[in-house]
This record gives structure tokens, sequence and C-alpha cells, in this order.
């Protein structure tokens, strides 16, 4: 897919790629220069580390949004075609 950016900067990333990816409007993202690429992730979840019993959890410092069926799903079929393609 092509996309453009505008003189302010902006780029519009595709709605496939927005979806397939789960990037949400308002979500922080990290844009990063990676061997001659920008590369475009979502930015870590912030987390503090809490002793629960004698398991150290990683707990998030800001509400974050329900785990859905549907990105449970996109993840579980992402990651079989990732590890199809690496298997060949």
């Amino acid at each position: 897919m092509k996309t453009t950016i505008d003189h302010a900067g902006r780029l519009v990333i595709p709605k496939d790629i927005r979806r397939e990816s789960g990037i949400k409007p308002g979500m922080p993202l990290d844009v990063r220069w990676e061997n001659g690429k920008i590369a475009i992730t979502p930015a870590p979840l912030p987390v503090k580390l809490e002793q629960k019993g004698r398991l150290l959890v990683a707990v998030p410092t800001k509400d974050t949004p329900h785990l859905t069926t549907d990105t449970v799903e996109r993840t579980r079929k992402r990651l079989r075609r990732e590890r199809s393609v690496g298997s060949t």
C-alpha cells in the first residue's frame, strides 16, 4: 500500500494495516529509524513490578483496555502466519 505525508509531517496509516496491527486512534506509538527504514510500533505499556506471593508481576500503571476476543484472534492468526513463513 502507498500513502503520502502532508506538509505538517502527518502520515495516514491505511485502514487495513491499522486493523491488522491493532492500532487505534489516540494510541501512543514509537517511531524510530532502524536499518534504513522507519519503524512504527505501539509504545510499550508502562508497568510497575509488584510482588504477588512468590511471583513478581508486571502491573500497568495506567488503565488499559480490556482484551477482546477479536484482539486475541487477530494476534493468534498473525503469529501463525509469522511462524509458518519462518519455517519455510
